[in-house]
């Protein structure tokens, strides 16, 4: 009869070739429950029920067969703008570029592509990880893309040019004066402002 080491070695090589793990020789007397490490593998990255009620709602606004978006409609979809129109209104602008290239609001992206938007006082960089045609919350949104987007610059270097106090009454011609030399500086005027005929 074999000695209990020899037998507890046994099932513990058992255990290994089952499982492919190793554990201990109180690990090989206890019969492993499957249903455990299958329930941690398939449990989703977040616990909460809300985030996983909208990815299965993103899960089924995926287009089939990998069928391409429209970027107009992507980028509204996973919240770079806020409506489609304006989406529209950005690719016709200039202000949206896919892979390096002005683009169409009817331009195909696929998974992988790289979609530049320039907006207000920033551009945002992102990289297409997931495609999708509706509308979705904003923690989903954010499982759809990979941002590469440059810090947003500071709130005081993105100062309005010329505002006046609220109060301080019609600017003197002075003023005035001072007002359009600053705005033709910020705004790239093309140099002093031509007297008008009357």
């Amino acid at each position: 009869m074999p000695s209990e080491d020899t037998e507890n070695t046994g099932d513990i090589v058992e255990t290994v070739e089952k499982t492919g793990t190793t554990a201990g020789p109180d690990a090989a007397r206890k019969p492993a429950d499957p249903t455990t490490a299958d329930s941690q593998a398939a449990e989703p990255e977040t616990a909460d029920p809300k985030i996983a009620a909208a990815v299965a709602a993103a899960e089924a606004a995926v287009p089939q067969n990998g069928e391409p978006v429209r970027v107009d409609s992507w980028i509204w979809a996973v919240r770079l703008v806020k409506t489609r129109s304006a989406g529209a209104a950005a690719c016709k602008g200039g202000h949206v570029r896919v892979n390096g290239q002005n683009v169409k609001p009817s331009h195909l992206l696929r998974a992988g592509d790289e979609v530049r938007l320039r907006q207000e006082h920033r551009e945002r960089v992102v990289v297409v990880k997931r495609l999708i045609r509706k509308r979705v919350g904003a923690p989903v949104a954010a499982q759809c893309y990979v941002d590469n987007s440059p810090p947003p610059p500071p709130r005081e270097a993105v100062a309005p040019a010329g505002v006046r106090d609220r109060g301080a009454g019609r600017p003197t011609k002075r003023d005035r004066r001072e007002l359009e030399r600053l705005r033709g500086l910020m705004g790239g005027g093309s140099g002093p402002a031509q007297p008008r005929g009357r």
